[in-house]
């Protein structure tokens, strides 16, 4: 890994040696969460591939200009959430190269929870924001103007917060005296709001989580990322999704499912029930690959982290719509 680069990313040796082991050699590769480039640089560096990242952050284009000089050609960048890959790679001129690999990363960049002006880290004192893009509504609108109901739907859904009500209920209470306005002021609020001794993972993280999945939409451009790959995957690419959590997990896991034949795990709307779906993904991690010790030991971010991988196979995609979570 390259010293400019200031971050190792969750899983990177695993998802190496399956791109080794399927003979991903030569082709594109999307980097669909490009952060600080820590997967594409890797890439580069150990294969053949020409690497094309994506990234809604505009925060990232430093280390993507980091990139661009050093491989020229074989890298290019786009700007870009997942479900706005699907109409780029459309319009894109592949000079004949296919799309052997696809690689979702779903965890927060280092680069937003280390700068406390971004608003993702309950542990530096910033602004209530947590815009991936820095576009759209931002967590201070959300904590300050949506009734408990709403909040409290939130942080269950996207947090599996067991003390959501309460939390709503508290941060409703508070913001009647004054706005709430930082994340350490969010963070108190929601620590005094769950019952109990100090945890080992701070009582703030699922409430923090939710509120910034909700934020950047994060479900459905899952949604579209996982569509967008069966769609563009060539024959023999290969599929990889690190999540953290949950709901990203179970979305993964249906989605391939489905993929490889076995409909009655779940339906969406958009995927009319069939009792013989052909195979356009065959699973190869039939349970997902987690951290080491040695790693999470490294790296702590990792310790919930989850890797699924699958390879396309020659069926026509399955999908038009939104997977079922």
């Amino acid at each position: 890994m390259s010293s400019f680069l200031e971050h190792v990313p969750v899983l990177l040796d695993e998802i190496l040696i399956n791109l080794k082991k399927f003979k991903i050699t030569n082709g594109v590769i999307i980097d669909a969460t490009f952060g600080l480039g820590g997967y594409s640089n890797a890439i580069l560096e150990n294969t053949n591939c020409d690497v094309y990242g994506f990234d809604r952050d505009p925060e990232v284009l430093k280390y993507a200009h980091k990139l661009k000089e050093k491989y020229k050609k074989r890298f290019k960048f786009f700007q870009k959430k997942f479900s706005e890959i699907d109409d780029l790679l459309s319009n894109y001129n592949f000079s004949k190269k296919k799309i052997k690999g696809m690689i979702f990363d779903l965890g927060v960049s280092n680069l937003q929870l280390t700068k406390k002006n971004r608003g993702f880290s309950f542990k530096l004192d910033g602004p209530l924001d947590m815009r991936m893009s820095k576009e759209g509504i931002k967590a201070f609108d959300v904590i300050n103007n949506y009734s408990a109901e709403k909040l409290s739907n939130i942080f269950y859904k996207f947090g599996d917060e067991f003390f959501s009500r309460r939390i709503a209920r508290d941060i409703v209470k508070f913001r009647e005296i004054s706005p709430i306005t930082s994340t350490t002021e969010l963070a108190d609020i929601i620590r005094k709001a769950i019952p109990g001794k100090k945890k080992k993972i701070d009582k703030a993280t699922k409430s923090f989580q939710a509120i910034r999945m909700f934020i950047n939409d994060e479900i459905s451009e899952l949604n579209k990322g996982l569509i967008t790959s069966e769609k563009f995957l060539t024959y023999g690419g290969i599929l990889c999704v690190v999540s953290f959590h949950s709901n990203e997990d179970r979305i993964v896991k249906n989605f391939l499912n489905v993929c490889q034949g076995k409909p009655k795990l779940f339906i969406s709307k958009f995927l009319p029930l069939r009792e013989n779906l052909k195979e356009s993904f065959e699973i190869i991690t039939k349970k997902p690959i987690i951290p080491t010790t040695d790693e999470i030991k490294i790296n702590y971010k990792a310790r919930s982290a989850k890797l699924r991988i699958a390879k396309r196979t020659k069926v026509s995609p399955l999908f038009n719509g939104e997977v079922a979570a």
